[in-house]
């Protein structure tokens, strides 16, 4: 016969979500998943699929990797929001999510309140380059050119709505600059544009720029993100310019499971990532993808997506990006 103590823990447990306690006690029980909104290849796969070899060793249970691209990340998101609350079935996050709040007029589902954060997977730089031949030498040049002749400076990027392209939106209006931000299909044309003339500088995530640094044909003048480049410690931040002491825009990865996962079992996977991130040959490995091995605590990452998600969606706003 079952004591109060006992009843009572009974009881406890039938009000709960189901299979929270099986999934608080047993947890991974199967292989889990990381949904991907980005085709093979990537940063973000590559990014993944180290991170994913490393959890499936500590957890014992195979980490596979299902690339979902398209859609803006609509595709993923929706299936990550629609399954088992187990810890099965992860999303890999980007800033991207946080964008989509804005962007779209509909979604189907909340990029907030329909996950649980779990941990930041790391951060990457968001970079500004200009041609070789370009005779803006400094971040300050291009700058004070660009604030001394309206009109006449013309920023590339990728496509409309992408973290690149708001970076650069939100790089003009904190820079008080009247140019042209001028989308391009993806990292080849707007490179092709930088160097053909159409356009004076580009806002690009920094690690596809390395080839371009590497040989010559691009200028790196600066980064977006808090701190200058370990590796290139005399490459500027935005925020070292004046009157942009604030500014500080970085790329970034994390994993979120479905909203209502146990906390026990969310806990145990940030610690898991923790775990992993903090292994220094798990940093160099990143590192040489041009990421940042960071994690978080799923609270941390919940303050970075709410924060992000006002920030871009005033951007947004502001440029008059029309919602898709």
């Amino acid at each position: 016969m079952f004591n109060r103590r006992q009843l009572l823990q009974s009881l406890a447990l039938s009000t709960l979500p189901a299979g929270w306690a099986h999934a608080q006690s047993v947890f991974p029980s199967k292989p889990l998943k990381i949904v991907v909104p980005f085709g093979a290849g990537g940063v973000a796969d590559l990014t993944a699929r180290a991170v994913a070899q490393k959890l499936s060793e500590n957890l014992g249970q195979p980490v596979i990797i299902d690339n979902r691209p398209g859609a803006g990340g609509i595709v993923a998101g929706e299936l990550v929001a629609k399954a088992a609350p187990d810890g099965h079935t992860l999303l890999l996050m980007s800033n991207g999510t946080a964008v989509s709040a804005g962007l779209f007029k509909a979604l189907p589902f909340n990029p907030r309140s329909d996950f649980a954060p779990v941990s930041l997977l790391g951060l990457f730089d968001i970079a500004i380059v200009v041609p070789e031949s370009s005779p803006h030498k400094t971040l300050a040049e291009l700058v004070s050119f660009g604030r001394a002749n309206p009109g006449k400076l013309n920023i590339g990027t990728i496509n409309i709505g992408s973290t690149q392209h708001l970076a650069a939106e939100l790089f003009r209006s904190q820079a008080n600059l009247i140019s042209q931000i001028i989308p391009y299909n993806g990292t080849p044309a707007v490179i092709n544009a930088l160097r053909g003339g159409q356009v004076d500088a580009v806002v690009e995530i920094l690690g596809p720029l390395k080839p371009q640094i590497s040989a010559k044909a691009v200028r790196l003048l600066g980064v977006m993100g808090a701190s200058r480049p370990k590796d290139q410690p005399q490459v500027p931040v935005v925020r070292e310019l004046p009157g942009l002491s604030n500014f500080n825009v970085s790329s970034w990865n994390a994993l979120a499971a479905p909203a209502k996962t146990p906390k026990a079992v969310v806990d145990r996977l940030s610690a898991e990532v923790a775990k992993v991130l903090s292994e220094p040959e798990m940093v160099q490995r990143l590192a040489g993808f041009n990421v940042e091995a960071k994690a978080s605590t799923p609270a941390q990452l919940g303050q970075l997506l709410d924060s992000d998600i006002k920030r871009w969606g005033d951007v947004i706003q502001k440029a008059g990006i029309p919602q898709q």
